[in-house]
């Protein structure tokens, strides 16, 4: 096999293993992250069959918190400007949920060993979440831009309205239930695609 040949391979090889860390091509467009990642459909499909979250706010939940990058995290916080200090929160993953809610998780519905780089367990854990929500604060399943506010604030601050005192938030939330509706509508025409 002549050294190009076997470079090619390894190169495949290699961009296969690492697939899931490099996020699917034109974020903006469902029905090319869905045609990328199978997967992904399927862990949306079977978050929606189980916890009754639709896949469009589950979609737009998970561009927001990690732009689809698997092994996403918060940045770090630096003292004087310089000296690191550590992580601003514990979030990682799809979701970014955070340590204490995902052993929450983990110890309720979820599988002991699920991981939070791993879509199928993070976008059970949204539905799990999600689902929380509405039973504590009466959110529809399908408002995406309050379900993403408690999922935010947590359901004890949401319920006591913090976010109301944050713009920055309120404007992200609503760019999540546009994207939300952008997803759904897209999830609806493409094509070889049922919902």
């Amino acid at each position: 096999m002549s050294r190009s040949l076997c470079a090619t391979v390894l190169l495949v090889i290699l961009i296969s293993c690492s697939g899931s860390k490099i996020p699917p091509r034109n974020l903006d467009d469902a029905c090319s992250i869905v045609k990328q990642r199978p997967e992904y459909l399927k862990a949306f499909r079977s978050t929606q069959n189980k916890w009754g979250v639709p896949i469009s706010v589950q979609m737009a939940t998970i561009h927001q918190e990690s732009r689809y990058r698997s092994d996403a995290r918060t940045p770090y916080r630096y003292a004087l400007g310089v000296i690191p200090m550590g992580r601003q929160s514990s979030a990682y993953g799809y979701g970014q949920a955070l340590d204490g809610t995902w052993d929450e998780y983990r110890d309720g519905p979820g599988r002991r060993g699920a991981k939070r780089n791993n879509i199928r367990d993070a976008s059970d854990f949204i539905g799990w979440y999600m689902t929380k929500s509405y039973e504590r604060n009466g959110i529809a399943l399908n408002d995406a831009r309050n379900q993403y506010l408690a999922y935010h604030e947590g359901h004890t601050g949401y319920a006591r309205g913090s976010h109301n005192n944050k713009s920055w938030l309120l404007r992200v939330a609503a760019n999540v239930d546009e994207r939300a509706d952008l997803y759904q509508a897209q999830l609806l025409s493409c094509p070889g695609i049922k919902l």
